[in-house]
């Protein structure tokens, strides 16, 4: 139920001593970027670049990159602004899972939507992350 992109982990400079958070996707999510990158290379680039910088900072990473939800269920859940081209407004909302590791839920462009955007988005990201959480409280048992 999902993966994690290679290809987005952050480089690492010498100079960077701390922990890389592990980043992983949805699968709707994932084919949300595989399709972000053949239809719009730049945006595709800059949600790299950002989700770049979250797994190199994790939960520490704060405005204007990443701000919380308030609508959602769960006081963890935030999403992630990153800069796009042209006319678009992407957003993903995330959130921190219990083994410390970050879960993208739904991504999409919120452009000309505003808060329609949400009124969609949180409920559905609320209840993938609901299913992630049970998925990983069956695993340790």
């Amino acid at each position: 139920m999902r993966s994690t992109l290679a290809f987005l982990a952050p480089s690492i400079s010498a100079a960077y001593t701390g922990r890389v958070w592990e980043i992983n996707l949805h699968e709707e999510v994932e084919t949300w970027f595989l399709e972000l990158c053949a239809t719009d290379p730049i945006s595709a680039d800059l949600v790299a670049e950002a989700i770049d910088l979250l797994a190199e900072h994790g939960p520490a990473l704060g405005r204007p990159l990443v701000d919380r939800i308030q609508t959602s269920r769960f006081h963890h859940m935030k999403e992630l602004r990153p800069g796009s081209s042209g006319s678009t407004e992407v957003r993903l909302l995330f959130a921190f899972d219990p083994l410390r590791e970050a879960i993208f839920l739904i991504a999409g462009d919120k452009s000309g939507q505003w808060k329609r955007w949400y009124q969609s988005a949180v409920p559905l990201a609320d209840e993938r992350l609901e299913e992630h959480l049970t998925r990983l409280k069956e695993e340790r048992r």
